[in-house]
């Protein structure tokens, strides 16, 4: 079975002159078109167009959309991916819901608001069990307690620099630097002394470039050369963090040149 431009954009929202258009670009070509000229969509077409609604939906442009699809070929596995994502959401989401739901109660209400209740949704949590599976509950609590701990203009600050770098990055990625470029081991050593400062990474360091645990005594020094080249693959990998690079490719470029960083300065 098949579909038209006007079947598909009537179960989508979108429009006609859009699918034209990604059809014009090659992100999207129809399975076959008529006698008539009209276009057909087949299922393979729909798996497809659906992970692109998926990935515009994470703020992706187009072109970042292209090279996602172009180096997650097999639909399955990335969908999977995105699946669970949107699951977390989901469960962030109802939590979001209910807190308003109960102050929205409380004001009518005259009654007394939680302030336990009025944030659940809201906070920064949304990564912890990928955080504790890969580098331990300890890492998750330091880190946590250390964002806890910052004033509005710290985390505003924090946000910032992050987002500075994630454009410095995809600005290079786009301006087709090689990745071992002065410019890009520039960027990874910004990268890892950003790292750095995070409390409970792997990369976090003392002032003389030793290891503390949460406790502040000495611990062990980690593995921070697979820590950061892990940390590239997971950006490749995971479309939520590839999107603060312009997508797979810029990702990828991030990778590459965290890659050759940590082979030869950690």
């Amino acid at each position: 079975m098949d579909w038209s431009v006007q079947q598909i954009a009537k179960m989508t929202g979108t429009t006609g002159r859009t699918l034209r258009h990604y059809d014009r670009i090659g992100l999207l070509k129809p399975s076959r078109t008529g006698n008539n000229g009209y276009r057909y969509y087949g299922q393979e077409s729909l798996v497809r167009l659906q992970r692109i609604l998926l990935l515009r939906d994470l703020g992706l442009g187009l072109p970042a959309i292209a090279d996602v699809l172009g180096n997650e070929t097999d639909a399955g596995p990335a969908l999977g991916r995105h699946l669970a994502w949107l699951e977390q959401e989901q469960d962030r989401l109802g939590r979001q819901i209910a807190s308003v739901r109960h102050t929205i109660e409380a004001l009518q209400s005259g009654g007394m608001i939680m302030a336990e209740k009025m944030f659940d949704g809201f906070d920064h949590t949304q990564y912890r069990d990928e955080v504790q599976q890969r580098w331990g509950k300890d890492a998750y609590a330091t880190s946590d307690a250390w964002w806890r701990g910052l004033g509005t203009e710290e985390k505003s600050a924090w946000k910032e620099q992050a987002r500075q770098l994630g454009a410095d990055w995809t600005a290079a990625a786009e301006s087709g630097l090689p990745a071992d470029s002065a410019q890009a081991q520039d960027l990874a050593r910004r990268h890892v002394e950003w790292l750095r400062g995070i409390p409970g990474t792997p990369a976090a360091s003392d002032p003389a470039g030793g290891t503390r645990g949460p406790g502040g005594t000495e611990g062990v020094r980690p593995d921070i050369k697979a820590y950061v080249t892990g940390l590239g693959e997971m950006y490749v990998a995971d479309p939520r963090f590839a999107a603060n690079y312009g997508g797979a490719g810029g990702a990828a470029f991030v990778r590459d040149a965290l890659r050759i960083y940590a082979e030869t300065r950690l």
